[in-house]
């Protein structure tokens, strides 16, 4: 694999075309975290939200000691709600369990639907067992999105204690929720998840039944 130009990228990101600086974030894909940091830095606060959404993304996938406080603080001070979501996505990615409290106070605190259920989603991806209290709250929110963020993220930190709560959206009438139940039974292995699993098998949306023989193969009927 031939290694990226980074004098080359570092003068893409100073172009005054929004398209060049675009194209040289996603030539960094090749580059370490510790070459491409600098580089992402560049381009944090940039003027057009897509280049500031790409640049907050990559930090979340290259992780290094600075990557953690630059989307945390993008998280609380960004004006955009969606640069706000983005990094609330992207703390999911460095799976760094300091960022559960600045996700649960993203979900307490936001005003925003998108930015709420990029917390949930994330909380879920750093996989610790305290926001169980907080998916709670997103699991009975009343709306869909929030449902299959909770019930994703639940099934992520194994909390096998919300089983019962789960289960009671196994004849949802969103099939996105029933899918995502079927994803998180694969999370908690035990006899109610499998004969949920065998239940949904049977769903009437195929990627609920695709869902569910997957979860069905990894959870076994030992369980």
């Amino acid at each position: 694999m031939i290694q990226p130009d980074l004098k080359q990228i570092a003068l893409q990101l100073e172009s005054r075309d929004s398209r060049d600086r675009m194209l040289a974030l996603v030539s960094l894909r090749q580059v370490s975290p510790e070459d491409a940091v600098p580089l992402i830095k560049k381009v944090l606060d940039d003027e057009v939200l897509q280049v500031r959404s790409m640049a907050v993304f990559a930090l979340g996938v290259k992780p290094t000691r600075e990557s953690y406080s630059m989307l945390v603080k993008c998280l609380q001070n960004d004006p955009d709600y969606g640069i706000r979501a983005d990094a609330a996505g992207a703390l999911g990615y460095l799976e760094d369990k300091r960022a559960f409290e600045p996700l649960v106070r993203a979900f307490y605190e936001e005003t925003q639907w998108l930015v709420r259920f990029s917390a949930a989603v994330a909380l879920g991806n750093i996989g610790d067992i305290r926001a169980r209290e907080v998916l709670m709250e997103a699991l009975y929110s009343r709306e869909s999105v929030m449902e299959q963020a909770a019930i994703a993220a639940l099934g992520e930190i194994g909390a096998m204690d919300a089983l019962e709560e789960i289960l009671a959206f196994i004849d949802s009438e969103d099939w996105l929720v029933r899918q995502r139940l079927a994803e998180a039974l694969g999370h908690l292995p035990c006899p109610k998840s499998y004969s949920a699993l065998q239940y949904l098998a049977k769903d009437k949306h195929s990627q609920v039944r695709e869902a569910a023989f997957l979860a069905l193969d990894r959870v076994g009927p030992e369980s």
